[in-house]
């Protein structure tokens, strides 16, 4: 496994939720970052079909730009009644004309899930990969996976995207209803950021 020596590391996102979260979790390594945004990249087509080829098109696309090594990260929510369904589709099933709606999103998920009469508990995952890439073509991989039910009614206003209807398993409380770095210390995200660090002397 190859080790990450560097002070600064460029996170391969747009999403400026998510880099505060790389920020904080790589902070005490003595590593800043800056986004893809700040380097005016281009988000790369996801066309693959799993997490980690997702992962891989936009850690090796932000490298290859900028001769930096990139650190990307591909998640997803998937759910054992639906045949592991939305996946890496995950964003995709919010989708409007007018931007991501996730409200109807979880109303899809509940809708398909009744429609089939799922039973209880609907067990689901989220999974998170992450990818670090250097510019000479290496990669390494951390994938992280958080299991968990799916709720409804949906439950709590924290947090983002499927978050109100996931509750994760041992806990009482969904991710919407934890407090954000409550959430960021037990995540897919944690867990990922977890094996990482093997890399980074953590």
């Amino acid at each position: 496994m190859r080790r990450f020596d560097g002070d600064h590391l460029l996170i391969a996102t747009h999403n400026k939720g998510k880099l505060e979260e790389m920020a904080a979790l790589l902070a005490p390594f003595g590593i800043t970052v800056s986004s893809a945004k700040d380097h005016g990249l281009p988000e790369p087509e996801e066309t693959g079909t799993t997490f980690v080829e997702n992962a891989r098109i936009k850690a090796h696309a932000a490298a290859q730009a900028t001769g930096l090594p990139a650190l990307s990260d591909d998640s997803g929510i998937e759910i054992d009644a639906l045949d592991g369904a939305p996946g890496v589709y995950t964003a995709d099933w919010a989708e409007t004309p007018n931007g991501r709606d996730f409200i109807m999103a979880m109303q899809k998920t509940h809708d398909l899930l009744q429609a089939k009469a799922a039973p209880y508990p609907r067990s689901a995952r989220f999974c998170c990969t992450l990818v670090l890439a250097w510019p000479d073509g290496h990669d390494e991989v951390f994938p992280g996976v958080m299991e968990g039910e799916i709720v409804w009614p949906m439950r709590g206003d924290e947090g983002h995207g499927y978050d109100p209807i996931f509750q994760p398993k041992g806990h009482s409380q969904t991710f919407g209803e934890m407090d954000r770095w409550e959430k960021n210390r037990i995540s897919h995200r944690a867990r990922a950021v977890e094996q990482l660090k093997q890399v980074l002397g953590g």
